[in-house]
């Protein structure tokens, strides 16, 4: 039986992100068990970018984000749901997701686990960022993104008002454990995402693999050629693989250049007064 974890990034109990991932799970027909987590119910703290998990192959801070990292390992198939909060998803998506350098050590076993997503926006068309955001942790868990998509409601509940929903629901369900397909639409060729930023004449970046190429119309129809970096995060596994190295290697180059580097910031070190919150204060 697999086992299917459903990720949570609303804070409010039974709202349109928990019953979508429900929803979904009651139409996936393969036998499962669906375990739950809302990531607001855990502490997890900002990253402090001190790059030990690399090293010690575990995060230094004692906080809740292991458990939701070993829920993530356990899991057979993801279902990740957040709501837009001010055009974007809710943050603490990404507060787990900028502790993802400690999931490193266990690339091998996370990688190509399936996963479909889903956002939830109060205002057709006003999701800003939200998609993006969601299939970016999917793919910075090293999960196999095979589908996601965008609904709409702002009550609770307000989303199964709507019978199209549903029908999202079944076909996110549908896709979890089938054959990756490649959408229809304009798209990355590389990473399958379909973000872009224009930049000058006919260039353009893929926002979600972030690599860079040029954009045409052929027969009314955009078509994106975006050609893979030297510098990969999540294409393949080995582009995983070779990012955690780059990222050990920081290590030696930070000792090599460690006094020219100290020279530069002191320079900065009497600029400019801090505000420090009251309660600093009172201690």
């Amino acid at each position: 039986m697999q086992k299917i974890l459903g990720v949570i990034g609303s804070p409010r109990k039974l709202g349109n992100s928990e019953i979508m991932v429900k929803e979904i799970s009651r139409n996936i027909t393969a036998p499962h068990e669906l375990e739950l987590l809302r990531l607001s119910d855990f502490d997890i703290r900002p990253c402090q970018g001190c790059y030990q998990c690399l090293f010690k192959e575990k995060c230094i801070m004692e906080d809740d984000y292991h458990q939701v990292t070993d829920a993530v390992l356990a899991a057979d198939a993801l279902i990740l749901a957040v709501p837009a909060y001010f055009l974007g998803p809710n943050s603490v998506l990404k507060r787990f997701t900028d502790r993802g350098l400690a999931l490193y050590s266990s690339a091998e076993k996370m990688w190509g686990k399936p996963a479909v997503a889903v956002g939830i926006a109060g205002i057709p068309g006003k999701e800003g960022y939200t998609l993006l955001g969601l299939e970016s942790a999917a793919k910075l868990l090293f999960a196999d993104l095979k589908q996601s998509r965008m609904v709409y409601g702002a009550l609770p509940g307000e989303i199964f008002l709507n019978a199209s929903n549903r029908k999202i629901a079944t076909e996110l369900a549908g896709a979890l454990f089938e054959p990756t397909s490649v959408t229809q639409s304009p798209h990355c060729p590389l990473c399958n995402g379909s973000t872009f930023r224009f930049l000058e004449h006919n260039k353009v970046r893929c926002m979600l693999c972030s690599n860079t190429g040029t954009i045409d119309i052929q027969a009314g129809t955009p078509v994106f050629q975006i050609q893979a970096d030297q510098h990969e995060f999540f294409l393949d596994l080995k582009a995983a693989l070779d990012h955690r190295d780059w990222l050990i290697g920081m290590k030696s180059r930070f000792m090599e250049n460690r006094a020219q580097l100290k020279k530069v910031r002191m320079d900065y070190r009497e600029a400019g007064t801090w505000i420090k919150p009251d309660s600093d204060a009172s201690q």
